[in-house]
């Protein structure tokens, strides 16, 4: 067993004060197990826990079944009231159309109902009056000048395909405008009375959120080109000419035109969900005051359509199952270290990442540890199926956490994994898991995934498919990959472009 394990990967760091040895990082390897994996998905992604919607009874019994493991491991809690569990709330609110609408300065008022609709069922509320800034073409949005995007109103003047209806690359682009840091975001379609007559049915509908949801994000509305045409004439815009000629994306200011868009919601319930966190210690006295995170999910998405076979429960045994019980091993195989790391480690699970990435974004603007703590965040979502020898670590080339990895992974072909760059960039897989909202925050992150299957988000997805031992391997990586990290005298470097890009949400 010894001789299994390379003396220059476990020294982790020239000059480190505080080096496990040979022995202690084996026992802890030892630790993670395909048994102990495969005991723990069949637990998680089990019917009687319905699929673990956010929120749901079944979602919170598996919070106390993972705040039981940390207890058992000896980790230290970092929930609410001295508890391993941190809870948000979730309301369910609905549209005050009397107090939503756009005001044209020295214009025209345009009424929700009449004449604004909305693109999402949940959206931020508040009021934005600045100057229009209007974006025309369709493509990459990241070729736009995100500087000039910031606090404006962005009118977007969405493309259309051949049957009049907006291309899918326009609504792509506008729901990347909504992460623009714009202050609003006024979607202009030319939509059919019949389809504006159907979109009406939603402005009833009462829609969940988190509680802190109203106060942060891009308004965002939809306008009709009948509605909006005749004013941007009077400032000089043909609207169908625009339209017509716009290739990549780009933005024009309209310094003569001023909206005023209003959005208004009221709770009408409230309801709360689970985060779990737990915390082990650093030995170094200076150094255990920053944080490297392991993350998952403990969520899915419930029960729904029945399949072909009659089953309606969605058990996500790999997404995220597999990742929640990822966490916890490497708690585990942290826990059994005579010698802690120099720095804390973090082992978070959160809930709501189906939902929207609600649980993440609770815990790292409201959570017990600062963002400037956390030197790194490593997210585990679907680990369990796919290759045997493979893992895709999205988020490599933004910072040097990267090349960590190459250089750990590298001391250890014993293990059989590879770890490999993003596959399939045009998915966006980047923005669509929690470490995103520690990326947002300044955090470099790395995001483990095995890719899609067949059974992704269907009731197929069950714990009798997931390939533990393949998943355990997996699991060592990122553990002597986090002990690499928590043991480093220097933090991890973000790309300088990158952090640009990510952070301050600037492409130059």
């Amino acid at each position: 067993m010894r001789d299994r394990w390379p003396l220059l990967v476990l020294l982790l760091a020239p000059g480190a004060a505080c080096a496990q040895d040979r022995a202690d990082v084996a026992s802890a390897i030892g630790s993670i197990t395909p048994g102990d994996i495969a005991r723990r998905v069949a637990v998680i992604a089990h019917d009687s826990m319905r699929g673990r919607a956010t929120p749901s009874p079944q979602l919170d019994q598996v919070a106390a079944y993972v705040a039981g493991e940390f207890s058992r491991l000896g980790l230290e809690p970092l929930g609410d009231d001295g508890g391993f569990v941190q809870r948000y709330w979730i309301e369910d609110v609905e549209l005050d159309t009397t107090q939503s609408g756009i005001t044209v300065k020295d214009g025209p008022t345009w009424r929700v109902g009449r004449d604004v609709r909305f693109p999402f069922t949940s959206v931020a509320e508040g009021t934005a009056t600045v100057p229009v800034v209007m974006v025309t073409g369709e493509g990459d949005p990241r070729t736009l000048d995100r500087a000039r995007l910031r606090g404006a109103v962005v009118l977007v003047v969405l493309p259309l395909a051949p049957n009049g209806a907006p291309t899918s690359p326009g609504v792509a682009l506008l729901s990347a405008l909504t992460r623009s840091q714009a202050a609003a975001v006024v979607a202009v379609a030319p939509l059919s009375d019949a389809a504006w007559q159907a979109s009406g049915a939603l402005l009833g509908r009462r829609s969940e959120r988190p509680a802190w949801a109203g106060e942060t994000g891009t308004l965002a509305v939809v306008v009709r080109d009948r509605t909006v045409a005749s004013v941007l004439a009077q400032h000089g815009v043909d609207l169908a000419r625009a339209r017509r000629t716009a290739t990549v994306p780009t933005a024009t200011p309209l310094p003569g035109l001023e909206l005023a868009v209003t959005v208004r919601r009221s709770a009408v319930s409230r309801v709360s969900a689970p985060n779990v966190v737990g915390l082990l210690q650093g030995s170094d006295p200076t150094l255990r005051q920053e944080y490297l995170v392991y993350s998952a999910h403990m969520d899915h998405v419930g029960v729904g359509h029945p399949d072909v076979t009659g089953d309606s429960i969605y058990n996500g045994a790999d997404d995220d199952a597999s990742g929640t019980v990822a966490v916890v091993e490497t708690a585990e195989a942290f826990a059994c270290l005579r010698t802690r790391p120099r720095r804390s480690v973090i082992f978070l699970l959160v809930s709501g990442e189906e939902r929207g990435l609600w649980g993440s974004e609770h815990f790292t603007s409201h959570g017990p540890v600062r963002a400037g703590q956390m030197v790194a965040a490593l997210n585990v979502d679907m680990v369990g199926r796919n290759w045997k020898d493979t893992i895709v670590a999205i988020g490599k080339e933004h910072s040097d956490l990267g090349a960590t990895l190459a250089r750990v992974n590298a001391a250890h072909p014993e293990l059989g994994m590879t770890a490999v760059d993003d596959l399939w960039p045009q998915q966006r897989y980047y923005y669509r898991s929690d470490h995103y909202n520690f990326a947002r925050q300044g955090v470099p992150i790395l995001f483990f995934f095995n890719g899609e299957h067949a059974d992704y988000h269907r009731p197929s997805d069950h714990a009798d498919k997931i390939d533990a031992e393949k998943e355990s391997r997996i699991v060592k990586l990122i553990f002597l990959l986090g002990l690499d990290i928590a043991n480093r005298a220097e933090r991890p470097r973000w790309n300088p472009d990158s952090y640009r890009q990510i952070v301050e949400g600037t492409s130059r």
